[in-house]
C-alpha cells in the first residue's frame, strides 16, 4: 500500500530546525509520490525559508510570518489537508528524531484499520533519551488513561497518522505542544479506533534543537489534563459506564469485575469498601466528583466502587440518616434520639447537624471496613487470586 491509496499527505510542522530539515525532508520525500508533503514552516528566524526553497516544487508550503506555536501550524495543516482532499494525515517532526524509514509502518496499520489514529511509540528507555521527555510521557500516559479509560505507550510522540474527517468535526483551541494531547483525547471520545506502531528513534545532542520548553509547557499541558479530567468526571466517564451497562448489562458487569483474575482480592474488596465509605460520608451531591478520582489514583476497581457507593440510593438515604444520628449519639453531650425514621426532616437535620457529621463519619469507616472484611473473606474463599 502506498500514501496515496490512502489518501494520505505527510505534514512537517518545522521551527528553527536548520540543522536538520533537509534531511528529514530527503527522508520523507522518498516516501512521495508527488504533491502529498505538506511543510508549515511557522515563523522561523534561521535558514529555514532558504532551504525550503529548494524544495519549493516538491512540496506544497504553508507559511506564518510569525512564530505562533506547533500547534496551530498543525492545525493550518490538518485543515489544509481536509480542503486538499487528502482523508489521513502522517505528521512528523523537523527535529530529526524520527525516521522517515518507519512510514510503511503507519501505512500498513491504516490499511488494516481504516479510520484509525496510528501513535508512533517510542523506546524512552534507550541510552539518550532526555530525561525531561522519559518522565513526561509517562506523566502524558497516565493522564491520557485517566481521561479515555485506554493505555497507550507513547502519548507525546509527534510521528503519527491521523484520520482527517473526525478532526474536521471539533474544535482545537490550544496552540503549542499541548494541542497534540487535545487531539488525541478528542479522537478517543469519539471512539476513534487507537493503535501504536513501534519506531525507532534519535536524540542526536549535536543536531537536534527541542523547542519544548519544561516549565512553560507543562505547565499548559497541567491546565488542559485538569480541564479534561473535569470534563471526564462529570461527562465522560459516566457516559463510558452508561454505554458499557447497555452494552453488556449490569449485573454481567458487575460480575465480571468482581470475577477478573489480574486483580487482587485485597485490591476488590478495597475497591467496595472504599465505594461504601464515599456513599455514606456526609458531602452528598460530590461523593463520586471525589471518589472517582481517588479510586482512579490509588488504582481501585472503579466499577467496584461505583457500585458500592450506590449505597446511598434514594430508598436507602433516611436509613442512612437515621444510622448516623444514632451513631453520633455516642460522641456529642446534647444529644438527640429518633424514635424513628420519620421523624426526619430537613429542618430537624440543620438543626442537629454537628450530630449527624459526626455520626456519618463514623459510620462510613465503620461500614467501610466492614464491607472490606466481609467481602475480602467471600472473595478469599469463592475466587482464586492470580499470583
Amino acid at each position: 500500500m502506498t500514501l496515496s491509496s490512502l489518501h494520505c499527505c505527510i505534514i512537517i510542522p518545522t521551527y528553527n530546525n536548520e540543522r536538520t530539515l533537509a534531511q528529514v525532508l530527503d527522508g520523507v520525500l522518498e516516501y512521495s509520490e508527488g504533491n502529498d508533503i505538506i511543510v508549515v514552516n511557522d515563523g522561523s528566524t534561521d535558514s529555514t525559508a532558504a532551504i525550503l526553497k529548494l524544495y519549493e516544487r516538491r512540496i506544497r508550503l504553508l507559511a506564518n510570518e510569525q512564530n505562533t506555536g506547533k500547534g496551530s501550524a498543525l492545525k493550518k495543516g490538518f485543515a489544509y489537508a481536509s480542503s486538499a482532499g487528502f482523508k489521513n494525515a502522517i505528521t512528523i517532526d523537523s527535529d530529526g528524531q524520527h525516521y522517515p524509514a518507519d512510514i510503511p509502518k503507519f501505512i500498513a496499520l491504516a490499511t488494516q484499520h481504516p479510520g484509525a489514529l496510528i501513535m508512533g511509540s517510542r523506546n524512552m528507555e534507550m541510552a539518550g533519551a532526555p530525561g525531561k521527555s522519559s518522565f513526561g510521557n509517562k506523566f502524558s500516559n497516565f493522564w491520557f488513561w485517566v481521561e479515555t479509560g485506554l493505555t497507550l505507550p507513547d502519548t507525546q510522540t509527534g510521528f503519527r497518522l491521523y484520520p482527517l474527517d473526525p478532526i474536521s468535526k471539533f474544535s482545537l483551541f490550544t496552540t503549542k505542544f499541548e494541542t497534540e494531547i487535545e487531539v488525541i483525547v478528542k479522537l478517543a471520545w469519539r471512539d476513534v479506533p487507537i493503535y501504536s506502531a513501534p519506531i525507532n528513534v534519535l536524540y542526536d545532542k549535536a543536531s537536534r534543537v527541542s523547542h519544548f520548553r519544561p516549565f512553560r509547557d507543562f505547565t499548559r499541558i497541567s491546565i488542559l489534563n485538569t480541564y479534561f479530567v473535569t470534563l471526564t468526571l462529570l461527562y465522560y466517564l459516566p457516559k463510558r459506564i452508561l454505554q458499557k451497562i447497555a452494552r453488556r448489562g449490569l449485573m454481567n458487569i458487575i460480575k465480571e469485575e468482581a470475577l477478573k483474575a489480574e486483580e487482587s482480592n485485597v485490591r476488590k474488596a478495597a475497591s467496595i469498601g472504599f465505594g461504601v465509605f464515599m456513599g455514606i460520608v456526609p458531602i452528598w451531591g460530590f461523593q463520586l466528583l471525589v471518589g472517582i478520582p481517588l479510586a482512579i489514583l490509588f488504582r481501585m476497581n472503579k466499577v467496584l466502587f461505583i457500585a458500592a457507593a450506590n449505597i446511598s440510593l434514594p430508598p436507602m438515604i433516611p436509613l442512612i440518616i437515621f444510622s448516623s444520628y444514632y451513631a453520633g449519639g455516642f460522641f456529642v453531650q446534647n444529644k438527640v434520639e429518633l424514635a424513628s425514621i420519620h421523624e426526619i426532616t430537613r429542618d430537624y437535620i440543620h438543626v442537629h447537624m454537628l450530630q449527624y457529621v459526626i455520626g456519618a463519619c463514623v459510620l462510613s469507616v465503620v461500614a467501610g471496613l466492614a464491607f472490606f472484611s466481609l467481602f475480602y473473606v467471600s472473595f478469599l474463599i469463592g475466587r482464586k487470586e492470580v499470583k
